[in-house]
């Protein structure tokens, strides 16, 4: 009998593994420079998150004694040990890419620099700056003069002051918070010549520091910057009597407070000065000091500023018509005649606003119901809801207000849709609804037809410009029946539905998945041809991981493309060398979760909002939609096998978690979102020509 250790990745292991990947990309030399900074900024984005969630879980477990061995987890304090070294390594890893990009962008003319090499212009333009905009926002703290250490809040950056004066002996120590929520990180500086330079929010405090202790009649003075990350899970209480509202509302007021996960700091700090830190925050037996450079929070690399040089960006390319979608004609019209299938980003997601924005005003349209997980800061999804109810449409909205790090945003929204008369559905107690699902009911003569949208993604027109989605829109009863069955349960817990077409969870899903793979391996046992092709984020649940090892070993044919966390282990003899495992990071974000099933070569293809995880088969609502139109069928698995013949930016999953690119990277030059592109458009000029 196999060890767990032998059939699962740790899942905090395969998400470093995958964070890895971002790291590939930031460090990949084919990839414009600007773009290789972002990716920095999304790899340190991810490590806040993951350190907020996955490793302040695994603390409370370590604290609360808990020595789980599962073939997820693993024992908490043995995955910590691992989580830490791998973390360090590719920190080093990290700053080594940092390095390189600022040599390249120095070679496009693009310079970083610091407050120490500052010419006489820049430092009177950046004096004007520092008095205006920067020194009003900053508020020091003398530490030495306050009873108690000033609370640190989670993942905002810090400097920690070193002041020695001329009146005083010894050294002084203070704090200023960066203020980045408020301000840019990067000052631009007035070019000279051909050449652009960038300053850090940092160094521009760093250049007025002497301004601002002046009257302390300083000799020496020094910053360094540290950053604190905090619990980020939510503790929602059990009191009855107050709402969900209420309850998350407190609640994220309380994750500010959470307890330290991390603490990063300036490896060059004074060691006086980093004790004097750790002990008054009271961090001085805290088991994650991680040393690091000058600067943190490298998220911000994410909105650097665009310095006017096409060559340092991706250009973005124009979305792709749908074919059967015309300007100016009614979506209804058009959904009617056919299943309409789109594809983000490659397609946009202005035909989903226009179908919103006709029913806003269409005066056959009776209801809108719609659920919303997270969405755009400014969002016209939502102007167009407000829209329809001031039309005097019956608008119902099931936002969930517990879609980690948009609780607040979705607060804020839900008070705004309240405000317009739009009912606000509360959802099942202990249940997020992440299901992407849109039903507008109309009035067509004597007859009540409904129309559907159902999603991989979230109704953001944001997202859908660097989020790899999937989008039916439909009028097919077999889908819209079950579709107003899941708001019914929505609206009304205590009911519950048999659903023969969707796959809803927490219900359902599992056991028709299960039945799809295990019709795949009696097929395979019978002689029969058999795969299994699957495109996800994430697959972690042991459950369906040890059935896709049934169907290797029965002799299915599996390929599956994995973005995230993947817990199987493909290629392995006896177990698994059926099963190959590709991951994808490229310029969009593969988000989109596929499923097809041989069949006997009557395929069934779903597409849905769930992965294979525990939290989305059993623990919230999800749904997963079958296409049953014929060339939809065929475009969906034409975009896997696309995907799936990558070797430019696919990486391959195996048990060593290396990351390998395909052998074949150097003799071929197939990459997905590329050939993607290319294969919508050829589409579209293929339908014109007909």
């Amino acid at each position: 009998m196999q060890n767990f250790s032998d059939k699962f990745i740790n899942r905090e292991i395969s998400w470093l593994s995958f964070n890895d990947r971002v790291l590939q990309e930031a460090q990949d030399t084919s990839v414009p420079l600007l773009e290789r900074l972002k990716f920095l900024g999304i790899y340190s984005s991810n490590l806040d998150e993951f350190f907020s969630v996955r490793v302040g879980t695994l603390k409370r477990m370590v604290d609360f004694g808990i020595k789980n061995k599962s073939v997820v987890a693993g024992s908490p304090k043995k995955t910590l040990d691992g989580i830490y070294k791998i973390v360090l390594t590719q920190s080093e890893k990290f700053q080594e890419i940092y390095e390189a990009i600022k040599t390249g962008l120095e070679r496009e003319g693009v310079f970083f620099i610091d407050e120490n090499v500052l010419n006489k212009q820049q430092e009177k333009f950046l004096l004007d700056y520092f008095r205006e905009e920067v020194r009003p926002r900053l508020v020091p703290i003398m530490l030495s003069s306050v009873k108690q250490f000033p609370y640190l809040k989670n993942q905002v950056i810090y400097l920690a002051i070193y002041l020695k004066s001329r009146r005083r002996k010894g050294t002084e120590h203070a704090l200023i918070e960066v203020p980045a929520d408020v301000l840019p990180r990067f000052v631009v500086l007035p070019k000279i010549k051909d050449k652009n330079f960038v300053i850090m929010l940092d160094d521009v405090i760093r250049f007025g520091l002497k301004e601002i202790f002046a009257i302390r009649n300083v000799e020496e003075i020094s910053a360094y910057t540290i950053k604190l990350t905090r619990d980020a899970e939510l503790d929602i209480d059990d009191d009855v009597t107050k709402s969900f509202f209420e309850k998350i509302s407190k609640s994220l007021k309380q994750r500010e407070k959470g307890q330290p996960v991390r603490f990063v700091y300036d490896q060059d700090m004074p060691r006086d000065l980093l004790d004097f830190i750790l002990k008054q925050a009271g961090l001085h037996d805290y088991d994650n000091l991680t040393p690091g450079g000058r600067y943190h929070n490298a998220r911000d690399f994410m909105n650097f500023p665009n310095m006017g040089h096409r060559n340092l960006q991706y250009q973005r390319q124009p979305p792709v018509p749908h074919q059967h979608i015309q300007l100016n004609k009614s979506m209804f019209e058009t959904i009617r005649k056919r299943d309409i299938l789109l594809h983000f980003p490659y397609q946009s997601f202005s035909y989903f606003i226009d179908l919103l924005r006709e029913a806003a005003i269409d005066p056959k349209v009776v209801s809108i119901k719609i659920t919303l997980y997270r969405v755009a800061k400014k969002s016209n999804v939502i102007n167009a809801l407000i829209n329809a109810s001031r039309n005097g449409k019956r608008v119902t909205v099931n936002m969930e207000l517990a879609a980690r790090f948009d609780e607040e945003a979705n607060i804020y929204w839900t008070r705004k849709l309240e405000e317009e008369n739009i009912r606000i559905a509360g959802g099942v107690p202990g249940l997020k609804v992440h299901s992407k699902l849109c039903l507008i009911t109309r009035e067509e003569g004597d007859n009540v037809v409904q129309y559907a949208a159902i999603g991989t993604g979230n109704f953001n027109e944001t997202t859908a410009q660097v989020y790899s989605d999937h989008l039916l829109m439909t009028c097919d009863k077999r889908l819209t029946r079950e579709v107003y069955n899941v708001f019914k349960f929505l609206a009304t817990n205590y009911l519950t539905y048999n659903y023969k077409h969707l796959l809803v969870s927490p219900f359902f899903m599992r056991k028709k998945f299960k039945k799809l793979v295990t019709n795949e391996i009696a097929n395979a046992s019978a002689g029969k041809e058999a795969f299994i092709f699957a495109k996800m984020n994430s697959l972690v649940d042991p459950e369906m991981i040890d059935q896709l090892y049934r169907a290797s070993q029965a002799g299915v044919k599996i390929r599956m493309i994995v973005r995230g966390i993947c817990s199987l282990i493909p290629g392995v003899r006896g177990l698994s060398e059926n099963i190959e495992v590709i991951s994808i990071l490229d310029k969009y974000l593969e988000h989109s979760r596929i499923f097809i099933f041989c069949n006997c070569g009557d395929e069934k293809i779903y597409i849905s909002s769930a992965d294979w995880m525990v939290r989305n088969l059993d623990n919230r609502v999800e749904v997963a939609v079958p296409v049953y139109n014929e060339k939809n069928k065929q475009e969906l698995k034409s975009f896997f096998e696309i995907q799936f013949r990558d070797v430019r930016k696919a990486r391959m999953i195996n048990q060593k978690q290396d990351n390998p690119y395909r052998p074949e990277r150097a003799r071929f030059k197939h990459r997905a979102q590329e050939d993607l592109y290319a294969f919508l458009s050829k589409k579209l000029t293929g339908f014109r020509q007909e």
